[in-house]
């Protein structure tokens, strides 16, 4: 490659794993009996917690509302009665535009049924026509006559049968008081209404002491850490006050074109299907299909043929894609910062516990319980179980799967990675990362053999599988300077008409670092290669073949290898005096080669990141001379014999 060979810096420096023993555990077993608990005093007293859920929802949504109106210097209580009677006037407009559209149709429901019964016939004459219906009843009747025939038998085998008569039927009149039958009748009617008053009361008050809740709620969970707290309030009124007016904006956009589409198709009561759907919209998944197939049967009912279903399905697909794909990332985007799968299975828990009202507030209940997790760390499964933030690191997930023996998915993870960065980058913010929490794993004694050897050989199979990436940035057009390849440490230098022996220092996991290690440095142009670990042992560093090398590099993973890096140095230099030898120790593991100088152990440099091995091996310096060790004078090199030992 040329001198202007440019690689991108690695502006925050290479990001190495943490060990914290607070985090292995997060769901312990007193944490779920206190969640089983909670559900049970939900479920049981669901018509207390239903209007207070209810409340609080309202009370996020209405807050920006009343803030704004605050800020105009409109009074508080003024405020609040305004974007409460705002509400609740729109909440009662649309009920009564729904239950006159629902009355209308119940009166044309009798119109509509010649259309059906003909639908009907001809789907059973169709049937007919294939000889599908007939076999099937033919395959019912002789089941039918099979079980009467056994019937009659055991009667024939058994007993002579005794003459039964025939129980006289017994009708229970209870004597009810009138007012008593007045109650039951009554009753139900004002319940809704009951609940809708007391919604409207808490969501008043809520408002109005709103301050004053957050405080004792502070006071309450969150004293000791107070911006925690703090951020947890104005993340969860944010989130789920976003959400909330994101989806009623959506959700309009979403029923009007459906409105209209229904009004021109000539299907009737065209706005009380519009108005449903777009409250079904708030349920997940489930409500847009609800609010399909009413209109679509209402279409079946009321024309004789079936172009008009297709023409509403047409309508409600299209709808639905442009939404979906268009809209909805426009407007609303990821708010909640629920996962999907999380959606489903609140959707599915909520309903169980609280029927349809559950269902509706599956998704913002579930959003209070993210950010819950996320500011409180004895709730923090809930933000890792639920959320739609990534659990686990690159570099984390990179180890799982080398560990796993299953390098395809990390190379898919890599090349996407590299789409907007280039290769050095990736080692070592990512690959070696992920070596270390091997490494660290191999020094507890977690790792079996296989294990480690399975890691190492995955890991080599990921270097040479980006060899392509590592072909192509080395064939990329260069345009930088080249005087500045000295001076800025964000380039690498030109390698050209140098040698580099890249060597791991104490294991196969040493190996896959100095494997990463020469993929860059040949991105560079020089004339690389690449030895195992194992050809260090004993004398191994003269059979190495260090003719024409000008620079080893040596990897440690280990960074309690200062006197096993010594020793290698020694050997080294020995062979071959006029050759650089470098260290690679990444800043991990408590190990203290940051402190050392590097002439403490006779090294021409000490590396701890990808980035600054591959540039120092590459910068021309003469190589420093080896430290002899100076040995005592006057000692004598061979033991003297005493004349009775001779003798």
């Amino acid at each position: 490659m040329d001198l202007s060979k440019t690689i991108k810096s690695v502006t925050a420096g290479p990001t190495y794993p943490k060990t914290d023993a607070a985090s292995t555990s997060m769901l312990s077993g007193k944490t779920v009996v206190i969640l089983i608990g909670v559900a049970i005093v939900l479920r049981v007293g669901e018509e207390i917690f239903i209007p207070l859920a209810l409340s609080l929802l309202l009370s996020f949504t209405l807050a920006p509302i009343v803030s704004f109106l605050r800020k105009r210097s409109v009074p508080k209580i003024l405020a609040v009665i305004f974007a409460v009677i705002s509400a609740f006037s729109a909440i009662a407009v649309f009920s009564f535009i729904v239950a006159t559209q629902v009355a209308n149709l119940a009166e044309n429901i009798p119109t509509y049924q010649r259309n059906i019964v003909s639908k009907v016939q001809v789907l059973a004459q169709a049937g007919a026509g294939n000889g599908l219906l007939d076999h099937l009843s033919k395959v019912v009747e002789k089941v039918g006559a099979e079980i009467q025939v056994r019937a009659v038998e055991s009667q024939d085998t058994a007993a002579p049968e005794i003459p039964q008569r025939e129980p006289m039927p017994v009708e229970i009149v209870s004597r009810t008081n009138p007012l008593q039958t007045l109650g039951n009748f009554i009753l139900p009617l004002i319940s809704p209404f009951a609940t809708a008053g007391l919604v409207i009361v808490l969501v008043v008050f809520m408002l109005l002491e709103r301050e004053d809740l957050r405080d004792r709620f502070i006071r309450l969970v969150g004293l000791s850490d107070l911006h925690r707290t703090t951020a947890a309030l104005q993340d969860a009124g944010k989130r789920v006050g976003k959400y909330l007016l994101m989806q009623l904006v959506v959700n309009a956009l979403y029923a009007l074109p459906i409105t209209i589409g229904l009004w021109v198709l000539g299907i009737p009561n065209a706005i009380l299907w519009g108005l449903l759907t777009l409250v079904l919209r708030f349920v997940p998944y489930i409500g847009p299909v609800i609010g399909m197939i009413l209109p679509l049967f209402l279409a079946l009912a009321i024309a004789p043929g079936w172009s008009l279903v297709a023409w509403v399905a047409a309508l409600f697909i299209t709808t639905e894609l442009i939404s979906n794909n268009v809209v909805e990332p426009w407007l609303y985007g990821s708010h909640t910062g629920l996962s999907p799968l999380a959606i489903i299975v609140s959707a599915i828990f909520w309903s169980w516990l609280w029927g349809p009202i559950g269902l509706m507030l599956s998704t913002p209940l579930t959003v209070c319980l993210v950010v819950l997790g996320r500011y409180v760390p004895q709730f923090g499964f809930l933000d890792v179980l639920l959320g739609n933030e990534p659990v686990l690191e690159l570099h984390e997930k990179l180890y799982q799967r080398l560990l796993a023996g299953d390098p395809n998915e990390a190379i898919d993870n890599a090349e996407e990675y590299l789409k907007e960065e280039y290769l050095v980058d990736y080692y070592d913010r990512v690959g070696l990362p992920a070596l270390l929490l091997g490494e660290m794993d191999r020094q507890r004694g977690v790792m079996s053999d296989a294990q480690i050897a399975l890691f190492s050989a995955s890991s080599l199979s990921l270097v040479e599988n980006l060899s392509d990436i590592a072909e192509e940035e080395e064939n990329e057009e260069e345009a930088a300077d080249p005087s500045s390849v000295l001076e800025d440490p964000t380039v690498l230098p030109d390698g050209r008409d140098q040698t580099v022996l890249c060597l791991g220092g104490r294991g196969s996991i040493d190996d896959a670092a100095s494997a990463m290690l020469s993929q860059i440095i040949d991105i560079q142009g020089a004339d690389v290669s690449f030895a195992s670990f194992a050809g260090l042992a004993g004398r191994g560093a003269q059979k190495l073949g260090l003719d024409g090398i000008d620079t080893v590099v040596v990897c440690f993973l280990n960074g309690n290898s200062k006197s096993h890096a010594r020793q290698i140095i020694r050997r080294l230099k020995r062979a071959k005096p006029a050759m650089r030898v470098g260290i690679l120790v990444p800043t991990a593991n408590g190990q203290n080669f940051a402190q050392i100088d590097a002439a403490e152990i006779s090294a021409d440099f000490i590396a701890t990141s990808l980035n600054e091995a591959a540039r120092l091996a590459l910068t021309r310096t003469a190589p420093r001379e080896l430290v002899v060790i100076t040995r005592k004078v006057g000692r004598p090199r061979l033991r003297a014999v005493k004349p009775t030992e001779a003798a």
